[in-house]
């Protein structure tokens, strides 16, 4: 079973989203919950400063990037528009 560990970044950056999103986040996280490779998520790696982390699509605009702290826990570092790589 996954332990999902949240930022204090994630969430600040949760509490600001619209309504709607946070409820696109909340079915996502469903099926992260139950695999983080969910071809749903389009879950990627990512390169550069986030070396080591990944990102999975909320829609087509927000993302979550992540990062696996062990095998079962992942810590969930922001939320946002494209503009969470800068």
């Amino acid at each position: 079973m996954l332990e999902i560990l949240y930022s204090s970044k994630f969430l600040r950056q949760y509490k600001k989203l619209p309504p709607n999103i946070k409820d696109l986040v909340e079915l996502r996280q469903d099926i992260f919950f139950q695999d983080p490779f969910d071809s749903r998520l389009r879950t990627h790696k990512l390169q550069g400063s986030f070396e080591g982390c990944y990102a999975y699509s909320i829609n087509y605009s927000y993302r979550i990037i992540f990062k696996f702290l062990d095998g079962q826990i992942i810590l969930l570092l922001t939320v946002g528009k494209h503009d969470i790589y800068n």
